[in-house]
């Protein structure tokens, strides 16, 4: 089936951009079932950062594929990283039927300058993913088109986190509060915890969000979730929060990633879930797109994997549970 690709914005005019001057902006992008006379091409867009990661062609703009319901996939990225790194996943679930839709979210994604108060209240980001379905399901290209009783969710990382905020989770302390021991801040912001006594005495936007780490973000619309290297923060939620979960949920995690305590921490407390662990070897990165020789120069971090890990076989691995899961 012929692939399409559209990106849009839409703003959330009940929460403030962290400068305080417009509405929250919420960057998407969508990989969609084509029409058959669909013309697949290299896209404008690319995961970033510029070059660093492969990806595949799709129909810029192309109408849907001949009218029928779909299934709806929303995907939030990792800390510091960008919706287009779900293009690996969404491309292939757009293959099969699917509308695969990822945003960028404020502040916390290397689209656009990172910003402490992006990195520190990640309960933000339910929010942006639960006005995606409003918007998508509202949206010209996509209206009448998805099936409103099979809407699924894909969380990387810090996206796990919220992935599973969406189901429920109450996020009841912060991993960056005083006496959480869990450092200084993520690779991408290696001092984040130095900037949060600051705004909190100067920034009347941040300290209403921080106000907001204990509300729920349950979206009922979500029938499953697929949880890559979910983040530390999963141990902020509550126990009796994460137990209540009444969803299908799938974690996938490397077996050389400093998150396995974590991902193994969320599924012995999810009740109706599986661990699968891709690979004794396998790190942090490898559910980011394959790397181009330029990544693997310019990052090996995230870009290189052990001699052992097969970054493409792991994907596959991947897709192949997505469409089981979200075969429910």
């Amino acid at each position: 089936m012929k692939v399409g690709f559209r990106q849009g914005r839409f703003e959330d005019a009940s929460r403030p951009n962290w400068d305080g001057d417009g509405p929250r902006p919420v960057d998407w992008f969508a990989w969609y079932p084509a029409a058959d006379g669909a013309d697949e091409t290299a896209l404008p867009v690319a995961p970033w950062p510029p070059g660093w990661f492969k990806a595949g062609q799709a129909a810029l703009d192309a109408p849907l594929a001949a009218k029928r319901s779909s299934p709806l996939v929303v995907y939030s990225h990792g800390t510091g990283c960008n919706g287009l790194q779900f293009e690996w996943l969404a491309r292939e679930l757009a293959s099969r039927g699917f509308i695969a839709v990822a945003v960028n979210h404020h502040g916390n994604s290397n689209a656009e300058p990172y910003r402490a108060e992006g990195f520190l209240c990640s309960w933000e980001r339910p929010r942006d993913l639960s006005l995606l379905i409003d918007h998508i399901l509202a949206h010209r290209a996509f209206e009448g088109r998805i099936g409103l009783n099979r809407i699924f969710t894909v969380g990387y990382s810090l996206g796990g986190v919220t992935a599973t905020a969406l189901l429920g989770a109450i996020m009841i302390r912060s991993p960056f509060e005083p006496g959480a021991n869990l450092g200084r801040g993520p690779r991408e912001f290696p001092d984040l915890v130095d900037h949060l006594p600051r705004l909190m005495e100067e920034s009347e936007i941040f300290r209403n969000s921080w106000a907001r780490m204990s509300a729920s973000y349950h979206d009922r619309r979500i029938k499953a979730a697929l949880l890559l290297a979910p983040g530390r923060s999963v141990q902020g939620f509550s126990d009796d929060s994460v137990a209540a979960i009444g969803v299908p949920t799938h974690v996938m995690v490397g077996g050389g990633d400093a998150l396995l305590p974590s991902a193994r921490w969320l599924q012995q407390r999810l009740p109706h879930s599986a661990l699968d662990v891709v690979a004794d070897d396998a790190g942090h990165y490898v559910f980011l797109p394959e790397s181009t020789e330029l990544g693997r120069q310019s990052d090996p971090a995230s870009c290189v994997d052990p001699p052992s890990v097969d970054r493409g076989a792991i994907h596959r691995t991947v897709i192949a549970a997505a469409l089981k899961l979200f075969a429910v």
